[in-house]
C-alpha cells in the first residue's frame, strides 16, 4: 500500500513540476488579472479579428457604393486591318446606264483604321444609388455592432474560464490541506498501532484515503492544465507562452454590484442593438426598390480621334486624325419589368416584418434570460453560503472527532465517517463556488452590463 502511495506522490510531483516548468520553457510570461486577460483576448482572439475585418470589408463595400456616384472615365482604342474591305451594294440607277432594280457592289473605306478616345459618364439622378449612399453609415454601424456581440461573447467566456481556474486553485489548496491532515492522522494512527491501541487495518485505511486524495489531486491538476490551454486558445495566446492568473475570487466579490442589474433595458444588449440596425437596413431595401421605379438620368461625354489609311504609317506626322466629340444626356424610364419590381418591394417589406418580429422575440428572450439568470444567481449564492457554513461545520466535527480518537474515546469508524463528510462538504462548496461564478457572469451578460 505504501509503495502505491509513493508512486502516486511521484506522479503528482511530476505533473506539478511540469506545470511550473512550462514558465521556464516559454518565450513570454504573462501575469494577468481577469480584466487584462479580457483585454488581451479582445486584441488577439481570431473570432474578434475576423469580426473587425468584417467592418473593414464593409468600409471597402461602402467605398464601392460611393464610386457609383462619382464620374466614370474610361479610355478605349481600336485598330482594324481589313483583309477584305467591306462591300456595299448601291442601286443600279445611281450609275450612268444602270438598270433599275439591280445593284452594283462597291468597296468603301481603307485597309487600316484606328480609333482612340475618352468617355465620361456621370450619374445625375438614380434613386437606388442615393439610397445606397444613405445606408452606408448604418451598414458600418451594423458591422461594428456585430463585432461588439462577438467581443462580448469572448469576454464572457474568458471571465468564466478565468474564474473557474481561480476556483480550481482553491480546490487544489483544499486537497493539499486534506493530504497534509491525513498524513498526520496516518502518523498518529501508526504510533497508536505501535502502542497496541489500534489495528494495522486502521493504518491501511488512512493510507488508502491518502492515495485517493493524491489521485484526485492528480486529476485536478490535469483538469487545470487543460483549462489553461483552453483559455489560451480562447485568448489567442501562443501555447509556448506561459499564463499566470493573479486575481482571486471570494464570496463577497461574487455578490458585489449585482443590485445594479435590477433595472435593465433591451437596448443595453448588443444583440438587440445589432438587430435594430439590421431592421433599418431592411427598410432601406424597401426604399431602394421603390425608387427603382423612377427614371435614371446620366450625363455622357466623349472625345475621340480616328485615322483611316491605306498604308500602315499612323505614326507619321502628316497622318490625318479626325476628331469626334460630343456631350449628351441619357434618360432611362422604367415602364414594365414583368412585376419584378413589385415582387422585390413586397419581399423587402416582408423582410422588415421578419426583423420586427425578431426584435419582439428577442425582447421575450432577454426577459427570459434575465429571469433565469437572476433565479440561478440567487440559488447559486444561497447554496454557496450554505455549503461554506456546512464545510466549516464538517471541519469542526472532524477536528472534535480526531481529538476523541487521539484520546482513545473515539473509533476509527467515527473519524473515517467525519473525514468523508468533510471531503463531501468541501467538494460541494467548490461546486457551489463554480456555479456562483458562472451565474454572476450570466446575469451581468443577460442585463447587458458585463
Amino acid at each position: 500500500m505504501q509503495r502505491n502511495n509513493m508512486k502516486t506522490l511521484k506522479l503528482v510531483s511530476a505533473l506539478a513540476f511540469f506545470l511550473s516548468g512550462t514558465t521556464a520553457m516559454a518565450q513570454t510570461t504573462n501575469q494577468f488579472t481577469a480584466k487584462q486577460a479580457v483585454e488581451y483576448g479582445l486584441k488577439n482572439a481570431y473570432q474578434v479579428k475576423n469580426a473587425l475585418l468584417d467592418v473593414l470589408i464593409q468600409e471597402q463595400t461602402n467605398k464601392d457604393v460611393t464610386s457609383t456616384a462619382l464620374p466614370q472615365i474610361s479610355a478605349n482604342g481600336t485598330f482594324t486591318d481589313y483583309l477584305n474591305i467591306p462591300t456595299t451594294l448601291l442601286p443600279g440607277e445611281f450609275f450612268p446606264g444602270g438598270v433599275p432594280g439591280t445593284y452594283k457592289p462597291l468597296k468603301f473605306g481603307t485597309k487600316y483604321n484606328t480609333n482612340g478616345g475618352v468617355t465620361l459618364t456621370q450619374i445625375l439622378f438614380d434613386g437606388q444609388v442615393f439610397v445606397g449612399l444613405q445606408a452606408r453609415k448604418t451598414s458600418i454601424a451594423y458591422r461594428q455592432k456585430a463585432a461588439e456581440v462577438t467581443q462580448e461573447n469572448i469576454k464572457a467566456n474568458i471571465y468564466k474560464i478565468y474564474y473557474q481556474l481561480v476556483v480550481s486553485k482553491t480546490q487544489i489548496d483544499l486537497l493539499d490541506a486534506n493530504i497534509t491532515r491525513l498524513q498526520k492522522l496516518e502518523h498518529d494512527t501508526r504510533e497508536i498501532y505501535k502502542n497496541g491501541f489500534a489495528e494495522k487495518l486502521d493504518v491501511d485505511k488512512v493510507t488508502v484515503q491518502i492515495a485517493n486524495l493524491q489521485t484526485e489531486k492528480l486529476r485536478a491538476l490535469n483538469s487545470t492544465a487543460n483549462g489553461y490551454t483552453g483559455l489560451k486558445v480562447l485568448m489567442g495566446m501562443p501555447m509556448k507562452d506561459s499564463l499566470k492568473l493573479t486575481d482571486s475570487i471570494s464570496d463577497e466579490q461574487i455578490k458585489e454590484n449585482i443590485l445594479t442589474t435590477e433595472d435593465y433595458k433591451y437596448t443595453d444588449r448588443k444583440e438587440y442593438q445589432a438587430l435594430e440596425l439590421g431592421n433599418k437596413l431592411n427598410e432601406y431595401n424597401v426604399k431602394r426598390y421603390k425608387l427603382s421605379r423612377i427614371p435614371v438620368l446620366n450625363f455622357n461625354a466623349n472625345y475621340s480621334k480616328q485615322a483611316q489609311l491605306t498604308k500602315f504609317d499612323f505614326l507619321k506626322r502628316e497622318t490625318d486624325w479626325f476628331t469626334t466629340s460630343y456631350i449628351g444626356l441619357s434618360l432611362s424610364v422604367p415602364i414594365f419589368k414583368g412585376f419584378s419590381t413589385k415582387a422585390k418591394i413586397e419581399g423587402a417589406k416582408l423582410s422588415v416584418l421578419q426583423s420586427q418580429n425578431q426584435l419582439e422575440g428577442l425582447k421575450l428572450s432577454i426577459d427570459n434570460d434575465v429571469i433565469v439568470a437572476k433565479n440561478n444567481f440567487a440559488t447559486a449564492t444561497a447554496t454557496m453560503d450554505y455549503q461554506k457554513q456546512n464545510m466549516a461545520l464538517a471541519e469542526n466535527v472532524y477536528n472534535q472527532t480526531k481529538k476523541k480518537y487521539e484520546a482513545g474515546t473515539g473509533s476509527t469508524t467515527e473519524i473515517n465517517t467525519a473525514d468523508v463528510d468533510l471531503k463531501t462538504a468541501q467538494t460541494n462548496y467548490i461546486s457551489s463556488l463554480y456555479d456562483a461564478v458562472i451565474a454572476r457572469i450570466d446575469l451581468l451578460k443577460a442585463v447587458g452590463k458585463l
